[in-house]
C-alpha cells in the first residue's frame, strides 16, 4: 500500500467512506435525567470487559444525550432488532419530537428500556473520557435482558440491512 499525501479534508472523506462500509448493529442509548427521557441512535458501542461486565458507548458531545448522560447514574443500551426499525426511524427525526412516542418503552432503574428490543443492557455509568468530538462512556452492567428470536437491525452504507438474508450466510462446506 502506498502512502498518499492526503490533506485533512481528503483524509476525513476517506475515513467516512471506509466507516460507511462497516456493517454495525444499531443501538438506542437512553437515560433519564430530571424527570425527562433522553435517547439517541448509536453504532459506536462495544463490550469492554466480562469482569466486571461492562461496555463502552461513544457519544458526540453535540448530541442531545451527551449532557444528560454525563450526569446520569444509569443508562441503557437497547440493541435494536429488525422489528424495531420504526423506533430507529423515529429517533432519527427532528429532536423536537418525543423520541419515545414510537415503541413499547418501559422504565427500569430510572431509564427507558425498549420492551421489544433484541437486548437491553442497563449500566451504571462509571467513567467518561473525552476524545476528539466524542466522549467515551463506560458502564458497568446492573441488568440485562435478551430475546432469542430477534435479528439485529444493522446499518451499512447509509441504509438498514437484514443480515439474516445475506448471501453465503452460514458455515462453508468442505
Amino acid at each position: 500500500m502506498t502512502e498518499p499525501n492526503q490533506n485533512r479534508e481528503d483524509l476525513l472523506d476517506s475515513f467516512r467512506s471506509a466507516m460507511r462500509h462497516v456493517a454495525a448493529t444499531v443501538y438506542a442509548v437512553t437515560t433519564g435525567h430530571g424527570g425527562d427521557r433522553f435517547g439517541i441512535l448509536a453504532t459506536a458501542v462495544s463490550s469492554l470487559s466480562f469482569d466486571p461486565p461492562s461496555l463502552l458507548v461513544c457519544v458526540n458531545r453535540t448530541a442531545s444525550l451527551h449532557a444528560p448522560l454525563a450526569t446520569a447514574d444509569t443508562f441503557c443500551v437497547n440493541v435494536l432488532g429488525l422489528g424495531n426499525r420504526d423506533v430507529a426511524e423515529h429517533f432519527m427525526k427532528d429532536r423536537a419530537l418525543d423520541r419515545f412516542a414510537v415503541g413499547a418503552w418501559e422504565e427500569a432503574y430510572g431509564v427507558p428500556v425498549l420492551a421489544t428490543a433484541q437486548s437491553s443492557i442497563i449500566c451504571r455509568r462509571v467513567h467518561c473520557h473525552d476524545f476528539g468530538t466524542h466522549s467515551i462512556f463506560i458502564g458497568e452492567l446492573i441488568a440485562a435482558t435478551h430475546r432469542e428470536d430477534a435479528t439485529p437491525l444493522t446499518y451499512y452504507d447509509r441504509q438498514y440491512i437484514d443480515i439474516s438474508q445475506a448471501p453465503g450466510r452460514g458455515c462453508a462446506q468442505g
